[in-house]
């Protein structure tokens, strides 16, 4: 299964990899060329699909919990100072994802969508220090009964393009689809002081279905 923001360009590379090779097929006699070809365009296929693959997953919905936005490695857990919505200190744990993950975005909690916002911006490596606010962005705030988060979708070097689903005022579901960050970034979440972490640094986590806090 494959994601809705990849049918584009999955359609183009299948295009170029027939026509390619059929090129090759007719223009170039000598086989090893022909091989040559054929095993570089498939490469470039293969990595095409799996970027944009969007794996089913089992969110066991729950209230009291807070499921990882995507997949990937933990590389921050630390107490900062939120400063474009809360403006008050909250617990910050960030996941870097790596261009062959999947870049799926889903919502971390149950929820109303309270705050949704685009940022411009630059395209610093994703683990710099001042990516979270210099590098292109998009800020959602989820709000229900027990919590209220906020996570934020940041570009890297390599990501050109974010998307966001999230507008304000709409119901989401703990591990629906709430956006897709193309080719390599990070995410961050904000949760209130105090809040349980159940992940470590440098853990591997897979969006929608692993638990990183408790209310």
């Amino acid at each position: 299964m494959f994601h809705k923001e990849g049918y584009k360009i999955i359609s183009i590379a299948v295009v170029l990899f027939l026509g390619i090779n059929l090129a090759s097929y007719v223009a170039i006699q000598i086989d090893e060329w022909q091989i040559a070809i054929f095993s570089v365009t498939l490469v470039f296929l293969i990595l095409i699909l799996q970027f944009f693959r969007n794996p089913k997953r089992n969110t066991e919905i729950n209230d009291n919990t807070v499921v990882s936005p995507v997949d990937g490695k933990v590389v921050v857990i630390e107490e900062v100072f939120e400063k474009e919505y809360f403006k008050d200190k909250r617990l910050q744990v960030s996941i870097f994802m790596s261009p062959i993950n999947v870049h799926v975005t889903r919502h971390p909690i149950n929820g109303d969508v309270v705050f949704s916002k685009y940022h411009p911006g630059k395209y610093l490596v994703a683990w710099h220090p001042k990516a979270s606010e210099e590098n292109e962005r998009t800020t959602v705030v989820v709000k229900n009964n027990n919590i209220e988060i906020l996570y934020r979708q940041i570009a890297g070097a390599l990501a050109k393009r974010i998307v966001n689903y999230a507008e304000e005022g709409e119901k989401v579901t703990q591990g629906s689809d709430s956006g897709f960050i193309k080719f390599g970034s990070r995410v961050d979440v904000y949760l209130p002081i105090g809040t349980e972490v159940k992940v470590t640094l440098d853990q591997k986590v897979k969006g929608g279905e692993n638990v990183i806090a408790i209310v």
